[in-house]
């Protein structure tokens, strides 16, 4: 492992962090909140403090559901094309921006700055393929079986959007809910993690910059996201909550909607099986292997979590695997030169400390790491562990870090059997030479996404979402993101 101890940072000052916390954005304008509180920002690379920014509170929410309410008539009513032009923009902003968005990313978030760059190309292309999508929302027309009437469905905007992101993916798990939403003619109101509130800040003032009208995008930050949301979802008027985060907080925002009867979509945790047959490439499979795992230093509900590779090749794969982990730069996100980042907080860490030494005490060997970083900043090394124990912490619970248990297979329905052994059905991916198989097995795990003889399974023209317990609905796709946002309504005719 190559640990940068004294990684370069930029002057905090002359980033002009400040214009990225100057206030919640509600109603198109910047706002303190109703209290005095502020939320400070953590560099995980260094432990410093970056920034504040201000604390919402419910009287905030209830202001910021006003301004969406009052924006969404003259919103739903933009002419699609106008609603496509300004998404088309943002995109294009995205693109202009993409460096300076990107050092903002890896400084609150701590990812690499490769991977930041990724994601803001990747959250980006949301507001482009829904600038297209949006032209092309459409009815039917039909005629009822019996003869007696005609069926006309007409598609229309659901209402005011509660949209709740996570720290991990702070602009891409935005523009994912923001998009579609906007595109179908949806305001809303935007919750952002925490941890990484300064880049859902700059995106606001982004689409403001776009072209989108006051009150139709709004963003307010908060300590206390309980009561904050559930004030919001008490309110008749909003009618959609669409949620990114862990299936605990997924369950209970499942049981607060209810009592209005809002439409969710969730897209909660995931405890995903990497597969690789005995006839795999095995140098194609490690290269997926590394992006499944690695991307966003392991910090991703589609990580590769258990990794089961056929006996056959399962030593030599190990021993080439944990040697392309131990050579990977560890060090600020920032720096140029990193390959794994910080985690975003101590407590995380503490629970991939947790979970590799209760793997440890059933007997897992460590090939490489296996040992906290000593000195500032959340990081702990890339770790691949063999010999876990199906049973382990490990093997129940997302890791969301940089560490790789391997798990040893014989038979094609024994692993089918060890990969749907969870309450999670997320993402998959499978690495074999026999389509056959690889299209069989795909057909008979438990999952959303299945990556075959890839290790990137995400893409905003595809469905994203999983089955199980890892979520409700769909966000992206040809019409599935866009269709979250909407309703349809049926009007019986006759002439």
């Amino acid at each position: 492992m190559n640990v940068n101890q004294n990684p370069p940072h930029p002057d905090h000052d002359s980033f002009g962090l400040g214009s990225f916390s100057r206030g919640l954005h509600i109603g198109g304008a910047w706002r303190p909140a109703a209290g005095e509180g502020r939320i400070e920002v953590v560099d995980p690379s260094t432990e410093a403090i970056i920034a504040a920014v201000p604390d919402a509170t419910a009287a905030d929410a209830a202001a910021a559901v006003e301004a969406a309410a009052s924006a969404a008539e003259g919103w739903r009513e933009t002419p699609p094309r106008k609603r496509s032009e300004i998404l088309r923009r943002c995109f294009e902003l995205m693109v202009e921006r993409c460096e300076m968005l990107a050092r903002l990313i890896s400084l609150e978030n701590g990812k690499a700055l490769r991977d930041a760059r990724g994601e803001v190309a990747y959250a980006a292309e949301f507001f482009r393929w829904n600038a297209e999508e949006a032209v092309r929302i459409s009815g039917e027309f039909g005629i009822a079986p019996a003869g007696a009437n005609r069926i006309v469905v007409d598609y229309q905007p659901i209402g005011v959007c509660v949209l709740v992101t996570p720290w991990n993916f702070p602009a891409a798990m935005a523009t994912r809910k923001i998009a579609p939403a906007l595109a179908a003619g949806c305001t809303v109101v935007l919750k952002p993690a925490s941890e990484t509130p300064l880049t859902a800040y700059a995106l606001a003032a982004l689409y403001e910059e776009a072209g989108v009208p006051p009150g139709v995008v709004n963003v307010m930050t908060t300590s206390t996201p309980g009561p904050v949301i559930a004030a919001m979802l008490a309110d008749p008027r909003v009618r959609k909550l669409s949620f990114t985060g862990s299936t605990g907080v997924g369950r209970t925002l499942l049981a607060e909607a209810a009592n209005n009867v809002i439409s969710c979509s969730m897209e909660l945790g995931g405890n995903a099986p990497f597969i690789v047959f005995d006839d795999a490439d095995i140098d194609a499979a490690i290269e997926g292997l590394m992006i499944a795992k690695m991307r966003n230093a392991g910090e991703a509900c589609t990580a590769a979590n258990r990794i089961y590779v056929q006996s056959g090749i399962h030593d030599a794969f190990a021993e080439k695997f944990s040697r392309r982990m131990a050579a990977l730069r560890v060090g600020s996100g920032v720096d140029v030169a990193t390959e794994c980042g910080p985690m975003i907080t101590r407590k995380a860490v503490e629970k991939i400390e947790r979970l590799v030494t209760d793997a440890i005490s059933r007997g897992a060997r460590v090939l490489c790491g296996g040992q906290k970083s000593v000195g500032r900043g959340f990081f702990y090394p890339p770790t691949v562990l063999v010999d876990v124990s199906p049973t382990s912490d490990m093997g129940c619970e997302e890791i969301f870090g940089p560490v790789a248990p391997l798990y040893r297979f014989e038979s094609e329905a024994e692993v089918i059997a060890a990969a749907n052994d969870t309450e999670y059905g997320l993402a998959a991916y499978i690495y074999t030479r026999d389509i056959g198989r690889g299209m069989r097995v795909a057909s008979k795990v438990e999952a959303g996404m299945i990556a075959l003889n890839r290790g990137l399974v995400s893409d905003p023209a595809a469905p994203f979402g999983g089955v199980k317990q890892s979520g409700l609905g769909r966000e992206g796709g040809q019409h599935h993101g866009i269709a979250e946002f909407m309703e349809a309504k049926y009007i019986a005719t006759s002439f």
